[in-house]
């Protein structure tokens, strides 16, 4: 039965119950009192409602037989317009192929499912380009490699490192090589991009024991003595990871890598046709750059602002808040906590961070590169927030990170002003938090302040304007 219909018969069971009512209770039409109560109103629906299911067809057949005296309510027909016909029809069955909406949800999801750690330490050994000063930075992955025997550290190194990636990416698969040769390093590539199949492959090379990259972009390795430094050119890298990849190249002279490998992918001679738009690259400095040697830092900071962002920020902040007076940096080790809880300390600095550098990518991006490197991947994401602290720190120290593909300069985007105040407030909880675990942590205010001006943008903004920064918090 059509729904007008259904709606007329009810109104015609409507009809002739209240007309029986009102005969059958007072005698006749003209003695209803309108003083009824609620109870007698609540037990006359309820025995409509009992009555007009049973006696329906019952009435039906009678009145094609007897008269009736009846008044029928005017047959209205309810919702059976064509607008309400063509409803059901029109309405979508699955997420929206048009629209803005659509545009921003991603279609093209990508995994990095394996993870190459290539680390060139060489330890005790300096390479032959390279004047150190003194004291100069130590610290790989936060360990002194110079605190214990050259091969323990070389593997502790190789450890942390391979634990941070994990962090970032519990389910890919890491894949360390401690002073590799060249076929060593051959095998892991094929062994990563064999596993990996069609999701993302990251490659990571950490050159601090080994001469600076060629001017063709070559990196360096070892022989099986340990008595020559041997080049691995980016095109067999390149041949060898196929597409798609992502490079992090920590060295100095890291930008003359990334010169090459763009050279290639120009020249159309890689071996992988599209791995231009498939493989991102991150390096540590320019072509004509040294990596900072001041013992104010780590040794591998860039590697440090990728893999360890808050530790990293907060010992860089920490000397130049008003707080290093009083603040131990030391106690930056022992933030109580976890990253994904936010009731907690090392939690909240870890929203608040995130929040921060989407805001400033989000802000400063194409909304197309936006996409790409911020909602794609999780673990290109998250290695592209942390780019932009590396950024804001190496160039404090008059290095310049380098991209592939290439990011505006971030490092004095005001959003960071939001991220320092709300470290230094969080940093001033540190210490009662460390000496008495019973103390209670006091949230930040940032999302109350950014949600605060967002009202504001609301009451007093208008399409004509910039949209809100607050968005992505």
């Amino acid at each position: 039965m059509a729904l007008g219909d259904l709606m007329t018969s009810r109104f015609s069971q409507l009809s002739l119950a209240v007309s029986n009512h009102v005969t059958d209770g007072n005698g006749s039409g003209g003695d209803y009192h309108e003083d009824v109560t609620s109870a007698d109103l609540a037990s006359q629906r309820m025995d409509f409602d009992t009555a007009s299911t049973s006696s329906y067809a019952n009435a039906a057949a009678s009145s094609a037989t007897a008269p009736t005296t009846m008044v029928y309510l005017p047959q209205t027909v309810v919702l059976c317009e064509l607008r309400h016909a063509a409803f059901e029809a029109s309405t979508p069955t699955g997420p929206s192929a048009s629209g803005l909406v659509s545009k921003w949800r991603p279609k093209d999801r990508m995994k990095t499912g394996c993870v190459a750690l290539v680390l060139c330490l060489n330890i005790s050994v300096d390479p032959p380009d390279v004047i150190k000063i003194s004291p100069c930075a130590r610290m790989e992955c936060w360990i002194d490699p110079f605190s214990m025997a050259p091969q323990k550290a070389l593997e502790n190194i190789g450890k942390n490192l391979r634990d941070q990636y994990e962090r970032w990416q519990p389910k890919a698969r890491c894949k360390v090589e401690l002073d590799p040769t060249v076929d060593e390093v051959k095998k892991l590539c094929n062994t990563c991009r064999r596993y990996a199949k069609s999701e993302r492959v990251l490659f990571h090379y950490n050159g601090h024991g080994v001469p600076k990259p060629t001017a063709n972009g070559e990196i360096w390795l070892f022989n099986k003595s340990y008595t020559q430094y041997i080049p691995l050119p980016i095109s067999d890298l390149d041949s060898w990871l196929s597409t798609p990849s992502i490079y992090v190249f920590d060295c100095s002279a890291a930008g003359m890598i990334v010169n090459a490998f763009i050279e290639l992918l120009d020249s159309g001679t890689s071996n992988n046709p599209g791995s231009a738009r498939d493989c991102i690259l991150l390096a540590a400095c320019e072509a004509h750059e040294t990596l900072p040697q001041s013992a104010e830092f780590p040794a591998d900071v860039f590697t440090s602002c990728l893999t360890t962002p808050i530790k990293m920020a907060l010992r860089w902040f920490c000397t130049r808040s008003l707080l290093h007076e009083s603040l131990n940096c030391s106690l930056i080790d022992k933030i109580p906590g976890r990253q994904n809880d936010r009731k907690t300390l090392l939690g909240e600095l870890n929203w608040i961070f995130t929040a921060v550098t989407d805001t400033i990518a989000w802000n400063v991006l194409p909304q197309d590169l936006f996409r790409r490197l911020f909602r794609q991947d999780l673990l290109v994401a998250s290695l592209f927030r942390n780019f932009l602290l590396a950024e804001r720190i190496m160039r404090s120290a008059n290095c310049s990170p380098v991209s592939y593909p290439m990011l505006p300069p971030t490092h004095q985007h005001h959003m960071w002003d939001a991220w320092d105040m709300a470290a230094e407030i969080c940093l001033s909880q540190l210490p009662a938090l460390v000496e008495e675990p019973t103390a209670e942590f006091q949230p930040s205010p940032f999302f109350t302040e950014q949600l605060t001006a967002f009202e504001v943008w609301l009451d007093h903004g208008s399409e004509h304007k910039k949209p809100p920064e607050q968005l992505p918090i």
